[in-house]
Order: C-alpha cells, then structure tokens, then sequence
C-alpha cells in the first residue's frame, strides 16, 4: 500500500467536506469523467459511488467512515473487479490539515488505471484544488 501525506491551508472541515461531495469529486480528481452516488447511508453520506475514467474504466467503490476519527476507507464492491482499496484521514495541524492518503491497486488493473490512481497525483490535486479557496462545496 503506498501511503502519501500532503498539508492543505484550510480547516480540516472544509477538507472532509470537499472529499466526501461525489458531485465534486471530477473538479478535482485528474481523469475523472463522472461519479455517482448508488447508496448512502442514513447521514446521508455515500455508501457506495460508481466512477467512470476517461481511460474507460467503470467501477464501484463501496465507503465506511470512522467520523471521529476523520478516517475514510474504500473497497471494490464484491464480486467487482478494476477498482482499488484505500483510506483517506484529515488531521487538525497549526496551518491547516494534514491529508494522509494510502491506496492498494487491485490485481488485474492497467498501467493507465495505475498511473491514474497514483496516490502524489490525487494528493497533489487535492491539495491545490483546496488551497484555491474550493472549500464552498455545500
């Protein structure tokens, strides 16, 4: 599992918030076509969200949340193969949050589904979607 840390300059709300909104996830996530939510759960968070790639790729991520500690993991839905298995955390630092990003590529993925999914890419993109004052996501 590679695991990657990146800091943004705003509050580690805004932060979760802007991670868990599906209908914002292609301003930032690079190659992003489109997401959906399929499922939430009763707070109205997504349980289940299908991404589509402009690689082509199509999946489900199934989410569960540990809301005290800010934590969020993700899973191929069973039986759903091209997808990946991770965890996101935001922790309150003096200048902002820190964001600790892991990811596990699943057998049987592309090289482009890959680099897609590099976890620097996605925390770098995150971070400057953030610190460009994209925290307004309600």
């Amino acid at each position: 599992m590679q695991i990657v840390e990146g800091l943004v300059s705003r509050p580690v709300e805004a932060c979760w918030r802007a991670f868990t909104n599906v209908a914002k996830l292609s301003a930032w996530v690079p190659g992003l076509r489109d997401a959906r939510v399929i499922d939430t759960r009763p707070d109205g968070l997504a349980s289940e969200v299908m991404f589509e790639f402009v690689t082509g790729s199509i999946y489900s991520l199934v989410y569960r949340y540990d809301l005290a500690e800010r934590t969020i993991t993700w899973e191929p839905r069973e039986g759903e193969q091209g997808g990946v298995r991770g965890e996101v955390s935001f922790d309150d630092v003096d200048r902002g949050t820190k964001v600790t990003y892991a990811i596990e590529q699943v057998r049987g993925r592309r090289a482009v589904e890959r680099a897609i999914d590099d976890p620097h890419q996605l925390v770098a993109a995150f971070t400057r979607w953030m610190d460009d004052g994209n925290d307004d996501v309600d």
